[in-house]
């Protein structure tokens, strides 16, 4: 591998240490063999879209660990979507709201209020997301107030009414993106509320890289190349 000789840090020289570790000989930082090949056995797992259970599982490591090593690699996923969105904004787009609601909620009129709700650009080639604000905390109030069904049809009418912009092509970027986010998220079961956004920035960046330019990426971010 490659940073046996070079530094995953900074790409400087690299010595072998008696304890079998390696040492930069430019910005000097130590590291164990052992522990850049779990960081880069995890992020190949990451970026084929295998979960931190079943990463956990077939590595034989800790699924606490291997979880949070995932949740580090969403956030890194994010920094690099703003990144590129930075480069981008200066481009013509479309764009279209998108509500997501899991398969299992659909039945219930009430789990309206937990529906995913954002923005999806399309500039030129290039997806970018934004997460909107959340209904849950007005979902109790309506439900109190007995008011919840006159909203929700409110709601639905405005789903079907009200369209931010429309989109040019039947067949496009952004309605690719939205069916492969629905088949990836799928893999995960249920994801807990407060961390929706971390995943679809995950998507985000997964969908506009190959695998190999999305773990190069990860790799580059996750070592401060």
């Amino acid at each position: 591998m490659l940073w046996l000789t070079e530094c995953i840090y900074c790409g400087g020289f690299v010595y072998h240490l008696n304890d079998g570790r390696i040492k930069c000989s430019a910005c000097h930082k130590k590291t164990s063999k052992e522990k850049i090949n779990k960081i880069i056995t995890l992020l190949d797992a990451f970026v084929n879209n295998e979960t931190a259970h079943h990463c956990a599982k077939r590595l034989h490591l800790s699924y606490i660990s291997v979880q949070k090593q995932f949740h580090t690699f969403r956030l890194l996923c994010g920094m690099v979507c703003e990144r590129e969105y930075e480069s981008h904004r200066h481009l013509s787009c479309e764009f279209e709201e998108y509500f997501y609601l899991e398969e299992s909620k659909k039945a219930h009129k009430e789990a309206i209020f937990d529906a995913h709700n954002f923005l999806t650009f399309d500039y030129d080639g290039h997806i970018y997301t934004l997460l909107l604000p959340s209904l849950q905390k007005y979902k109790q109030q309506f439900l109190d107030d007995n008011i919840e069904d006159a909203y929700i049809q409110t709601f639905k009418k405005f789903k079907r009414e009200s369209k931010l912009i429309k989109l040019k092509h039947s067949q496009n970027n952004i309605l690719d993106f939205w069916y492969y986010f629905e088949k990836k998220i799928c893999a995960y079961k249920g994801v807990n509320h407060k961390n929706f956004g971390y995943f679809l920035k995950e998507f985000e960046f997964k969908y506009n890289h190959s695998k190999e330019s999305a773990k190069q990426l990860l790799i580059k971010e996750y070592f401060n190349l």
